[in-house]
């Protein structure tokens, strides 16, 4: 592709598969970026992104930037004649002393010493001092709904967030991808009940959800057609997860499957009420005419995957039921049991939300997709598409 002022080739590539012509074409017709992403209806970042290869837009942002330039979407984005497959480098690095004995699959940070590259084992517990706004100052009033807080930042501070609440720890990847663009997730964990039923009452903006509808098979959208008028919710979808039973490294205790869990040998730690992990189990239990009453460390409730399975590395139970991305964490075994989509359920009114725009821009970006692939194991061929 060659620029009309300067002759030479302008033509970049969005990620290994695709190649845009988006640069010269706005250019070609005198547009600044700043004019072409306020007539498509995205961010000014977003069209540098795209100029500059890091991002492959959904087909609705392709379409309106094809209009905007009266052009056609071919003349915009082209596939090369032969698409290398990209392959991650892989290096021999040196383990930090003390670390634990790691497993393939497992997360680790590498960071440079001299010549050193080093590499250890993060710890997804947040051993520090929880991220605070303000401090409480007063009783807890309203029926427990309301209370009084000293703020320490300026109100202005709170503009650029987007609150969530969800389980699926893919979602701090999320949140380190969107906070380069300036937007702030603030995750609040909760199970997929509870975070449907704060969408509902209007308290969050997103609702990370993964419950799965017994009869149908389907994810999450039956459950959310029950519960909200039609046309006032959207669903996007974050990834396809598999959930099942984490074990201890190596499976010590031989479990095999959910019927395993009657066993007096074998401890397990359950799911709040509610939770996605605990149905999936209660369906389990229920077709093998298990009583749960009969399981030891049913009643022993983790709030989260995350938690669940640190019971488990732990030697707190021998088992519990979570994602493999939550056994990948803390390198233990994983046996699966189903395969299911976690999406995000949101108002359509809060679509056009600036911060909302740049998380669904995100989602499509081949860097986001290729870091939650590689940390949790997850499927992102559906991320990003709007279910609902």
């Amino acid at each position: 592709m060659n620029d009309a002022r300067f002759g030479t080739k302008m033509k970049t590539k969005l990620a290994p598969e695709v190649e845009s012509n988006l640069a010269a074409l706005r250019q070609r017709r005198g547009f600044s970026a700043a004019w072409l992403a306020k007539a498509a209806g995205v961010s000014r970042q977003t069209i540098y992104a795209i100029e500059a290869g890091s991002y492959i837009p959904n087909t609705a942002v392709a379409l309106k930037l094809a209009q905007v330039l009266e052009t056609k979407v071919e003349e915009l984005f082209a596939l090369p004649e032969s698409a290398p497959v990209p392959v991650l480098p892989t290096e021999q690095v040196m383990l930090l002393p003390g670390s634990d004995a790691l497993e393939e699959g497992q997360p680790v940070q590498l960071c440079r010493v001299e010549e050193m590259l080093v590499a250890w084992t993060p710890s997804p517990l947040p051993w520090a001092f929880p991220a605070s706004d303000a401090i409480v100052t007063g009783k807890v009033t309203g029926g427990g709904r309301k209370v009084k807080v000293q703020v320490y930042r300026a109100d202005e501070d709170f503009k650029n967030r987007i609150l969530v609440a969800g389980c699926d720890p893919g979602i701090s990847v999320l949140a380190n991808h969107v906070r380069a663009a300036g937007i702030e997730l603030v995750v609040a964990q909760r199970n997929s009940t509870q975070s449907l039923a704060l969408l509902k009452e209007g308290a969050v903006h997103l609702a990370g959800t993964h419950l799965r509808d017994q009869q149908s098979g389907e994810s999450n959208l039956p459950e959310i057609a029950r519960l909200f008028p039609q046309k006032t919710v959207a669903v996007i979808s974050f990834a396809v997860w598999e959930e099942g039973i984490v074990t201890a490294r190596g499976n010590p205790k031989g479990i095999r499957g959910v019927e395993d869990f009657a066993r007096k040998e074998v401890r397990m730690v359950n799911r709040e009420k509610g939770a996605g992990s605990r149905l999936l189990l209660d369906s389990h239990l229920e077709r093998l005419k298990i009583d749960g009453r009969r399981v030891s460390g049913y009643g022993e409730e983790a709030t989260g995957h995350l938690a669940a399975a640190w019971q488990v590395r732990t030697g707190g139970a021998d088992c519990c039921v979570a994602t493999r991305a939550a056994a990948r964490v803390f390198g233990l075994s994983f046996i699966p049991l189903v395969t299911e989509r976690y999406d995000f359920a949101l108002r359509r009114k809060h679509l056009e939300l600036p911060g909302i725009q740049v998380l669904l821009d995100t989602l499509n970006r081949a860097t986001f997709r290729r870091e939650l692939e590689n940390l949790g194991g997850y499927d992102t061929r559906s991320t990003g598409q709007r279910m609902l």
